[in-house]
């Protein structure tokens, strides 16, 4: 048996880890983009480190937008509270955006 040949990942493994890579950086950027719209880029800033952070704490991978999602609420629980929006309807399309 080739002993180099069972440490080579899989064609199939590469292809999920850049899906999850996709799901990540679109739930990240949205998540970010609309901390920016609503309370600056400062708070944003503040914000994408704690939605890393809590990526981090977890276990294992989220394997779905909808799991992805979760990250993105329990980050936003923390936000300031009483902002005054100018266009909600536009902040949550962007949440909504998979």
């Amino acid at each position: 048996m080739n002993s180099r040949a069972r440490y080579e990942p899989s064609m199939n493994s590469n292809s999920g880890c850049a899906d999850l890579m996709r799901m990540a950086e679109r739930e990240l950027s949205a998540f970010f983009s609309a901390v920016t719209q609503l309370f600056g880029s400062e708070q944003a800033d503040l914000s994408a480190e704690d939605w890393l952070h809590e990526l981090i704490e977890i276990e294992s991978l989220p394997t779905s937008a909808r799991e992805w999602r979760l990250i993105t609420a329990k980050v936003s629980t923390r936000l300031p509270r009483g902002v005054n929006a100018s266009s909600p309807a536009t902040v949550s399309a962007e949440f909504t955006i998979a």
